[in-house]
């Protein structure tokens, strides 16, 4: 059994122009082209997708996911660490959502709020596999040692800073990278990384600036992560190190 392009990016909420990028990087081939030109894709590419989706869910880029697709062979295997890990998401989830529906009970209530019942399921070693294999076992420990020393209410200013230079990167949407109001933003980023990452290069700032493009889940999309991603270049051309 096969699908035309068209099916595929219908089910699998993608585009026809994607999986021809897809398939232009070597990374999902189609199964075969007709006379026509139209592509066509099996069974087999099917389950490579899916993988591929998954892997994007999980933050890697597209280099990162033909490395792992080219040393998994086995699709069977591959997927069940799949959904081992989508469903320790769920739990996750659900542990996150029974938080928030307590806070409100009680807050509408007027009942005292228990930081270990307000925080559940807001865990921050899930990103403990993605950060390992994209910067080290090392790097995960200094930023987990950091975080970990963080009190309540210093880990919730942290987070409330990530949202606010979101919001800020949003709202300069439209400038250009190198003005004056959005370096500054970026040396906000930059200043709020630094804790967590003790020294921060330019290399590592101007990747993290691509991550950000390639996976919206870090919370920029479109044109505000190509800004992001420009800003943080210049900036760690202009004052960062090796």
């Amino acid at each position: 059994m096969e699908w035309s392009i068209q099916d595929i990016a219908r089910s699998a909420g993608t585009t026809s122009r994607t999986l021809r990028h897809y398939g232009a990087v070597g990374l999902l081939e189609p199964s075969r082209i007709g006379g026509n030109g139209y592509r066509y894709y099996d069974e087999q590419a099917l389950v490579r997708l899916q993988r591929i989706l998954l892997l994007r869910e999980l933050g890697l880029g597209l280099p990162a996911i033909a490395e792992v697709l080219d040393g998994q062979r086995d699709s069977a295997a591959a997927l069940e660490t799949h959904l081992e890990l989508l469903e320790e998401e769920q739990r996750r989830i659900g542990r996150q959502i029974e938080s928030v529906r307590t806070t409100l009970r009680k807050l509408k209530g007027g009942e005292r709020l228990m930081a270990e019942e307000v925080f559940d399921g807001f865990d921050h070693t899930k990103y403990e596999k993605e950060v390992t294999s994209r910067w080290g076992a090392e790097a995960y420990r200094r930023g987990d040692q950091w975080w970990s020393s963080l009190s309540a209410a210093e880990k919730q200013a942290h987070q409330q800073e990530q949202r606010d230079i979101a919001a800020a990167f949003g709202a300069a949407s439209g400038l250009a990278p190198d003005s004056d109001e959005v370096q500054a933003i970026t040396r906000r980023l930059h200043e709020w990384l630094k804790p967590a990452v003790s020294s921060v290069s330019a290399g590592y700032f101007a990747g993290l600036g691509q991550l950000y493009v390639d996976d919206p889940r870090y919370g920029f999309e479109g044109a505000t992560a190509e800004l992001v991603r420009d800003a943080m270049k210049i900036y760690a051309e202009r004052n960062l190190g090796d």
